[in-house]
């Protein structure tokens, strides 16, 4: 007998990382390792599992950013040329591994991976992976919501509300673009919430919303259910609280799956391991080391003597571990339900996206056979979508969810600290710009429109919430500074442009080159609400 639900949600997003003006750039490498690894394993997943008349229900991000990177001619035909060099390195390696038996199997996997992702890239869905994630949403097998614009840390906006409202607005008209309707839900970036933010998901039309188990649980007034049922705030959006356990159960380094000994190790990479001449054809083209995502050892232990990686031993681990979590939810749910007085919980698991298949390289397998002996060999149960779920459970009580994230500390700490702080002050003065121009030109067009909307795309881009994080956590640092910077001063240089009616169209067409999110975006988003009455 059912007697409870369980929701995966993926966080899929990536910052919008575009450089047309190069051949060849490190951190676009960031979205090409995320289509081989994380995104085509999951949409070959879901169309293992339709094929097979396996019924599922997943919850995904499809970030604004993200959408805007698989749409982007650029990008897609950077990486065909990416996928087309690791096929030919993959060929290289099955030569070079012939007399190793312990490595040539692994070598033969990665030529399969690498074909199958050309193919389902260029072939299966034209070079758009959205044309995917659409098909399974039209399905109703998969959810898509969508995120703040541009990944912007709301809580961190709230001094100017016409910037909260536009990273919500612009959102949620891409994804109309994209998908064809408007989003029904929204993962707030870094599950940043402030009280009132609900008020600007109602408007564009948003029915619900993710928060950190401590957003619910410090409630007001506190939530009969905890986490294991959603509250709606006064302006009628549902608030999902996040589930510690079964989060814990794969995010924990200590104790999650994903550090099992059998899996692949991330970290040891030819692209590292192999001799220069070999390999240098395959890396950047100043010589900088990378990953080609070829990997050929297992985790091992704590140890640099690493065993040699086998697949198929690590298939294994991943079916055990998706039995283990789901027996686990089968008695978390029949607990919560005698508690609960019959009725049925709903546990949410959130994470992000790039864990399956990136960092997690069994990842897509442990969720595929999760999914599978959930359908399959159980009935206490059932596999639900959020917005389902509030179809099928419309009463719920009304509460006010506190600040909160899901990042260190569960405040803002992580996007706001001694290593970040100098960025703030700069988002603050370019919003206030922005509200001014877009008040003091209730009406524009020609180059003036286009100058203002480049305007908007710059502010957007700067408050992205990825740089303060890289910043904090000291990786790629400097072009997080860079990114920054370059978004603020260019906001700056067209500020002074529209202000003094000397706009530079070179320039102009410059910045629309290189920074062309949201072909779309009107300005007027960040008019103040009384001027758009």
């Amino acid at each position: 007998m059912e007697k409870g639900y369980l929701a995966l949600i993926l966080h899929a997003h990536l910052p919008y990382v575009r450089h047309p003006e190069y051949a060849s750039f490190l951190e676009e490498d960031w979205f090409f390792e995320a289509i081989t690894e994380t995104y085509i394993p999951l949409l070959n997943m879901m169309d293992r599992l339709v094929n097979d008349g396996v019924d599922f229900r997943l919850t995904m991000s499809v970030t604004p950013p993200l959408a805007g990177m698989f749409a982007d001619s650029v990008l897609q035909n950077k990486y065909i040329h990416h996928i087309e060099q690791l096929i030919e390195l993959s060929d290289k390696e099955i030569e070079r591994t012939k007399y190793l038996p312990q490595f040539h199997e692994t070598a033969k996997m990665y030529k399969g991976v690498f074909m199958n992702s050309r193919y389902v890239f260029a072939e299966k869905y034209n070079k758009n992976l959205v044309n995917g994630f659409k098909y399974f949403q039209d399905l109703g097998k998969l959810e898509v919501i969508t995120c703040t614009a541009t990944h912007g840390f709301l809580p961190l906006m709230e001094n100017n509300r016409e910037a909260v409202h536009a990273q919500v607005k612009v959102a949620a008209e891409d994804y109309k673009r994209h998908f064809g309707r408007g989003p029904r839900g929204i993962w707030l970036a870094e599950c940043g919430y402030n009280p009132g933010d609900e008020e600007e998901l109602k408007k564009a039309g948003i029915s619900f919303f993710f928060v950190d188990t401590h957003g619910i649980l410090h409630g007001n007034p506190r939530p009969k259910y905890g986490v294991f049922a959603p509250v709606y705030t006064r302006s009628g959006v549902a608030a999902f609280g996040r589930d510690m356990e079964s989060s814990k159960s794969v995010w924990s380094a200590e104790e999650g799956y994903p550090g099992d000994q059998r899996y692949r190790d991330f970290y040891r990479d030819i692209g590292f391991d192999l001799d220069m001449e070999y390999i240098k054809g395959y890396i950047h083209p100043d010589g900088i080391r990378k990953h080609t995502g070829i990997k050929y050892y297992k985790i091992t232990g704590k140890t640099d003597n690493k065993q040699p990686y086998n697949h198929f031993e690590a298939d294994a681990a991943a079916a055990e571990h998706a039995s283990n979590f789901l027996f686990n939810r089968e008695k978390q749910v029949e607990y919560l339900y005698d508690v609960m007085g019959g009725k049925k919980p709903l546990i949410i698991s959130p994470y992000d996206a790039e864990l399956y298949g990136h960092w997690w390289f069994e990842g897509p397998k442990f969720l595929e056979n999760l999914i599978r002996k959930a359908y399959y060999d159980q009935d206490t149960v059932r596999l639900v979508n959020p917005y389902e779920y509030l179809q099928d459970n419309p009463t719920n009580q009304v509460v006010t969810p506190s600040m909160s994230s899901w990042g260190n500390k569960g405040y803002n700490e992580v996007w706001l600290e001694g290593s970040n702080d100098w960025v703030y002050p700069h988002l603050h003065k370019v919003a206030d710009r922005m509200v001014e121009l877009a008040n003091k030109f209730t009406y524009a067009d020609d180059v003036l429109r286009r100058a203002l909307n480049q305007a908007a795309r710059e502010v957007l881009l700067a408050q992205s919430s990825d740089w303060a994080f890289i910043m904090k956590t000291g990786t790629m640092v400097e072009y997080a500074n860079r990114r920054t910077k370059s978004h603020v001063t260019r906001f700056n240089n067209l500020y002074d442009m529209i202000l003094g009616n000397c706009i530079d169209t070179g320039y102009l067409a410059d910045l629309e080159f290189k920074d062309n999110i949201f072909p779309n975006i009107d300005y007027t988003v960040y008019q103040t609400a009384d001027l758009t009455r």
